[in-house]
């Protein structure tokens, strides 16, 4: 994200809204709010640094909710030149449609597949199943030998511009009377049940009539100030995009090997392609952004090359590592207030799908905050009590 000339200090001791995380999030929160016209506070944002987004959008889920929130995403995302007007960050069309192929190279995994096909199918969703032979057939570039089946949707799935969104809701929020604050908060003071105040690292305190965790991969130390604790951590994702002699001939779905790396066309000649660590998928600090192993050499090309040859002569041409933040639960958001402290919010957990979560579970919180109920989509399912309670909904299909 940019770094913005926002402000270091509150311009008021008292906020009705105060957002902790300015990003995706918090942005999308913040502007709901701010276009809430039942909504009468004075909203500030704290603000914290994007995370590295694929700007990646699909309705390929385990879990009906997440498939919801994904098909209001893509709703929310096609909304940019039309009822909210035009934008240059924003792309014509908003969203590149080239699909999502998963791959299977067991007949168990084909299970689980069908399994999520059937309920995305169910949910409106243009998912389908399709034979190691009908992927060849329509991508001949792919090696199927290994492969047992896939499955593919290619309406409203592929990629879309997280960042422009983002950008544009936080310009329209501040142009709405939103108040980025570049700060820290270190203490959260909870009085009777209720957080009363929030304390910033420059020394300021401020009344908080309602508090939003937006808070990434520093949710759980952000919570840990209110005394409450989320399973949350921050998980290494890589990202490499390279170049070929030779480019495919139409655009490369988001392909999602059964080795978990994922790859997909990125602008009109080169490609993206990403996965998690090698070996153990563990923790790592919110401040480490290094390149803790070789995953290019040793993970990444190995498998382009051989599920399609077609790339085997690939170049990095740029590369950056992003943290995922991960709720080690059940891989799924936590959005809505907490069990006892009424006024604390959580918007967190994306487990790597916070940039096309974001609109829906924004305006979910920001439905909460006006209204004190959901009002677009029912999100109690993602509530916090599921996670004291041992009620986990867990989404299998996280990449």
């Amino acid at each position: 994200m940019p770094t913005n000339n926002f402000t270091t200090s509150p311009s008021s001791q008292h906020y009705d809204v105060v957002i902790i995380g300015g990003a995706t999030s918090g942005s999308s929160t913040a502007w709901h709010l701010s276009q809430d016209p039942d909504f009468k506070g004075d909203p500030s944002l704290q603000y914290s640094a994007s995370k590295a987004s694929n700007n990646c959008m699909r309705q390929q889920f385990a879990t009906e909710i997440n498939v919801k929130i994904a098909q209001y995403a893509a709703d929310f995302v096609r909304k940019f030149g039309a009822e909210f007007g035009p934008d240059p960050c924003v792309p014509n069309p908003p969203i590149r449609n080239f699909g999502y192929l998963y791959l299977s190279d067991s007949p168990t995994f084909t299970e689980i597949l069908r399994e999520d096909q059937q309920l995305q199918e169910s949910c409106g969703a243009s998912t389908a199943m399709i034979s190691a032979a009908e992927i060849k057939n329509k991508y001949p570039w792919f090696n199927i030998n290994d492969l047992d089946s896939g499955s593919l949707n290619t309406k409203d799935e592929g990629c879309f511009n997280a960042l422009g969104m983002t950008q544009w809701m936080r310009k329209i929020a501040c142009e709405s009377g939103v108040e980025y604050i570049d700060n820290e908060v270190v203490d959260i003071g909870v009085d009777a049940s209720r957080v009363s105040t929030i304390t910033l690292r420059s020394g300021e305190t401020i009344i908080a009539n309602n508090v939003v965790n937006a808070a990434g991969t520093r949710a759980a130390p952000v919570a840990s100030m209110a005394g409450i604790r989320v399973p949350i951590e921050a998980r290494r994702r890589y990202t490499y995009i390279f170049e070929v002699d030779d480019p495919l001939p139409e655009d490369l779905p988001l392909t999602i090997d059964p080795s978990g790396v994922h790859f997909r066309s990125y602008a009109a000649k080169d490609y993206l392609v990403g996965c998690p660590p090698i070996g153990t998928d563990n923790a790592v600090d919110v401040d480490d952004f290094s390149f803790a192993e070789d995953a290019w050499e040793k993970k990444i090309l190995p498998v382009i090359s051989h599920r399609v040859p077609h790339l085997k002569s690939a170049r990095i041409t740029d590369s950056w590592m992003g943290h995922y933040e991960f709720n080690t639960f059940d891989c799924n958001a936590i959005v809505g207030p907490h069990k006892t402290i009424s006024n604390f919010f959580f918007c967190v957990g994306f487990s790597g799908h916070g940039s096309q979560q974001a609109p829906a579970c924004g305006r979910a919180i920001s439905e909460l905050i006006v209204h004190g109920r959901f009002k677009t989509l029912d999100l109690g399912v993602l509530s916090f009590s599921r996670i004291p309670e041992g009620r986990p909904l867990t989404e299998r299909a996280v990449i």
